[in-house]
């Protein structure tokens, strides 16, 4: 029997600051059996306990004869400068707790001791004040948890100044041995108010494509053999499918099947329903589907605008850290103002930045007419796209980061991370930290880029780009060796880095496509991979897998070429058996910080890969990563704020936190199952690795937000705009089965408007360069996969030929022109053929 009653609930579980899409089931037999503190007695020494600083306070922890011991050096300001803390506790409400500890200190002093909220206001749930002498004393003690359940309080005490009992005091040591917290009555306790929602169907939640590839993936299957696509509107099925693809799915500890409803393309409003299962949540099938998630993961980055006034009914304030900021180690004083807030706190830092502002670039020039002028951003309707225009904010504050010397300043924040607090709030001194190699060539990077990009719209800045791009490459060169420091005062971000070779590739490479001088690939003799901010080899390879205007008869880059392509399809094919051998489709096995942005830039290397091949299978992954980052997931979650049916609510994300709900548009960071922060401890502790993820705003390791997450979606929704092969190929299409084999050809199909060659000039030459390369074998692929842009009356500058037709036809010759003959041009490169035709 359907469970309507906890599908009523579901809303209303996602809307609850505890939620977590993936918190225990069998909590209660735990706590219940004994001790909830499991370093009680320090025979694992401090396992488990931990200590707070700031203001001025100082200590260290250790054990001494068997007891937790916190040595304090300076009290400091305030009375939590010193904690020394036992995190995760958790409390059911109305349930009846016994806690019990030995205590004493070297010197007579006043202590706190508590269970408190761990973030949020810090409220304490029990509160003890100590007067502590030489002399052990036993807390011992009931309480009632009287506040709402919190599985992820912490114990702490307070061994700050205590200036009401004593002031300074001289450095001395506190001792705490034999504690315990049990649970002794929990007669009163609803632990079935705390468990979570979880759709046994799940799909993408914001919808699918007309002609998209459209899964379901579906988990507590008994022995349910079919399902049922119905018409929201009308409660009409409108598609039988089977469930196929019975998989045992170690990484979410569930057995899962699939659902193929591909069929379905008539726009609307349907949900799945399957006999002994509830209803999938309710989804869209439409051309534009993505319209509006596209401009919001655009418009997210307007409202993270730094340094000036923001208009928005919820997010709006003042223009904030405007001051001057201090060149770490100088008494220098700059201007850095503006820029993007990286994350759910307020520092900016160059080296995501840039990878920010390519993922934006790239995706405009991947399909330049989704992008409008009029997302609501104060530049709209200037007759520049409103994505370039965000960009162009960004790269703005960039060129403040440059040194005089050309090197690029890593990054300005304050000292420390700012309370949840709106950015005007955050006033402390802004600090810029020194020049480092990488920052550099990133920065190298995305002004020769930008100058590409804004020529069109304006030559003055594209000028301005170029220059700073040339003044930072002479710093590169100038400075070969590898140089990062970060201040060890400084606790904001770090962005460090083992290695800045990837970013002088990117940097030499973009430079190369900027200015067509081969000089920049001299020092290029491999490729490098990588989209993170920290690799970010990638960026280079689609530099020139992207270029429009290469000298293609130069070796130099034909090497660089082939050498780019050969790695993106390395990396797709990897890839593609990954998120083929996963139900969810997800193209990665191990779930680590920001595992969303890996999905999604997974998921542009394999729309690279479609359109580089015209392999469909590569567009069918890079899809599922989408459906993945919208729903179809173990968790049940759409990771993008403000979009489907159950969203992050609860992100760490400081404007967020201090309004009271999520900004929309904005990509979690996703399952992270190496639990690295309290919230996920306290509700992922039982969980399977491709569950832990919660929505809690203070699990900074699953549900932040960056501006170098928000970018990949933006760039991946580009790539998989056209990726279906009934809107992409105009082609005619053979199928031949042999000894149980099927083998498709995929055929030109010339129009009658098409004027074609019957005399081919160099056979395979589909590019007309005079040479045959890979390059060729690229152009075939891509005029099937996509002939309105890459076929004979194509759209794009580097569309083939009539001649190139001709030339192109050299497998079954007069047959027109197939996959085979791709296939047979990379035969002849590779030597595993004489000649062409054949």
């Amino acid at each position: 029997m359907k469970n309507l009653t906890i599908k009523r609930c579901a809303a209303v579980f996602a809307a609850c600051t505890v939620i977590a899409a993936a918190m225990p089931y069998s909590r209660s037999s735990v706590i219940a059996a004994g001790n909830i503190i499991s370093n009680s007695t320090f025979e694992s020494g401090t396992s488990g306990w931990g200590t707070y600083k700031e203001s001025g306070g100082k200590c260290s922890l250790g054990t001494e004869d068997g007891q937790l011991a916190l040595t304090v050096s300076s009290v400091g300001k305030l009375n939590y400068a010193v904690q020394v803390f036992y995190d995760i506790v958790p409390l059911y409400q109305n349930g009846v707790y016994r806690l019990k500890y030995d205590i004493y200190s070297s010197v007579d002093r006043f202590i706190e001791g508590m269970i408190q909220q761990n973030g949020g206001t810090y409220q304490a749930y029990t509160w003890k004040g100590l007067q502590l002498t030489t002399e052990p004393q036993t807390v011992d003690y009931e309480f009632t948890m009287e506040a709402e359940t919190d599985i992820m309080a912490k114990l702490v005490f307070n061994c700050g100044i205590q200036e009401k009992y004593e002031g300074e005091l001289p450095e001395h040591t506190i001792f705490i041995d034999n504690v315990s917290l049990e649970l002794i009555d929990d007669s009163n306790v609803d632990y079935a108010s705390s468990r979570p929602y979880a759709p046994s169907i799940n799909i993408n939640q914001v919808g699918y494509r007309t002609n998209g590839k459209k899964i379901a993936v579906f988990r507590d299957v008994t022995d349910q053999t079919e399902f049922k696509v119905v018409n929201a509107d009308t409660k009409k099925a409108v598609f039988t499918g089977q469930l196929e693809n019975k998989t045992d799915n170690k990484s979410a500890n569930e057995t899962n099947w699939t659902g193929d409803f591909s069929s379905v393309k008539d726009a609307g409003k349907y949900y799945i329903s399957c006999e002994g299962l509830d209803d999938s949540y309710t989804f869209e099938i439409g051309d534009k589907v993505y319209s509006n998630l596209l401009d919001d993961s655009v418009r997210m980055l307007y409202l993270q605008r730094c340094g000036v006034k923001i208009e928005d009914n919820d997010f709006g304030h003042e223009a904030c850290h405007t001051d001057m900021a201090t060149v770490y180690g100088t008494n220098d004083k700059i201007d850095v103002s503006g820029g993007w807030h990286d994350a759910g706190d307020y520092g900016r830092y160059v080296v995501p930045a840039a990878k920010a502002v390519a993922d934006l670039l790239y995706a405009y020039e991947a399909d330049p007419d989704l992008y409008s002028d009029d997302i609501g951003i104060p530049e709209s309707g200037n007759g520049t796209p409103d994505i370039l225009d965000e960009a162009r904010f960004e790269l703005e504050w960039m060129m403040k980061m440059q040194a005089a010397d050309g090197g690029a300043y890593h990054k300005v924040s304050c000292a420390n991370f700012p309370a949840y607090v709106m950015p005007t709030k955050e006033t402390a001194e802004l600090i810029v930290t020194p020049v480092s190699s990488t920052a550099t060539a990133d920065f190298c990077a995305s002004m020769a880029l930008a100058a590409e990009f804004y020529e069109k719209y304006d030559k003055d800045f594209a000028k301005k780009c170029m220059d700073a791009a040339d003044k930072s490459w002479a710093w590169l060169e100038a400075n070969p060796n590898f140089v990062f420091k970060n201040p060890a005062d400084i606790v904001t971000g770090e962005y460090g880095d083992k290695t800045d070779k990837d970013e002088r590739y990117w940097a030499a490479v973009q430079m190369y496509r900027a200015t067509g001088d081969e000089k920049y690939l001299s020092s290029v003799s491999r490729a490098v991979t990588g989209l993170d901010w920290s690799t970010v080899g990638d960026y280079g390879n689609i530099a020139l897998i992207t270029m429009k205007n290469a000298d293609k008869s130069s070796e130099t880059y034909k090497t660089a070429y082939d050498n780019a392509v050969s790695a993106v399809i390395k990396q797709a094919k990897s890839l593609l058996g990954t998120s083929e051998a996963s139900p969810y489709g997800q193209d990665i096995s191990m779930f680590n910080w920001g595992s969303n942005m890996t999905i999604a830039n997974g998921g542009i290397i394999l729309a690279l890969a479609g359109e580089i091949t015209g392999e469909q299978s590569y567009y069918d992954a890079a899809q599922a990563q989408l459906n993945y980052l919208l729903g179809v997931n173990p968790v049940g979650t759409c990771f993008v704020s403000g979009y489907g049916t159950v969203s992050p609510e609860n992100p760490h994300h400081r404007p967020s936190m201090a309004v009271g709900h999520a900004m929309k548009g904005m990509l979690a960071g996703g399952v992270n199952q190496n639990l690295e922060d309290s919230a996920a401890k306290a509700y992922c502790q039982d969980q399977p690795a491709a569950k832990c993820y919660v929505d809690n705003s203070e699990s900074y390791s699953t549900n932040e937000i960056t501006i170098y997450w928000n970018s990949p979606l933006t760039y991946l929704l580009s790539l998989t705009e056209n990726t279906d092969a009934n809107e992409q190929q105009s082609t005619t299409t053979t199928t031949t089965t042999t000894s149980g084999a099927t083998t498709t050809t995929t055929t030109a199909k010339i129009t009658e408007n098409d004027e074609i060659s019957e005399d081919a000039s160099l056979y395979g030459d589909a590019n007309c360069d005079g040479s045959v390369d890979m390059g060729d074998a690229v152009l075939i692929m891509q005029s099937l996969a996509n002939p309105n842009k890459y076929g004979v009356n194509g759209s794009d500058e580097l569309h083939i030929t009539s001649k190139g037709l001709a030339n192109a036809d050299v497998s079954d010759i007069g047959d027109g022109v197939t996959t085979g003959d791709a296939q047979a041009i990379q035969a002849f490169l590779l030597h595993t053929i004489d000649k062409l035709p054949r």
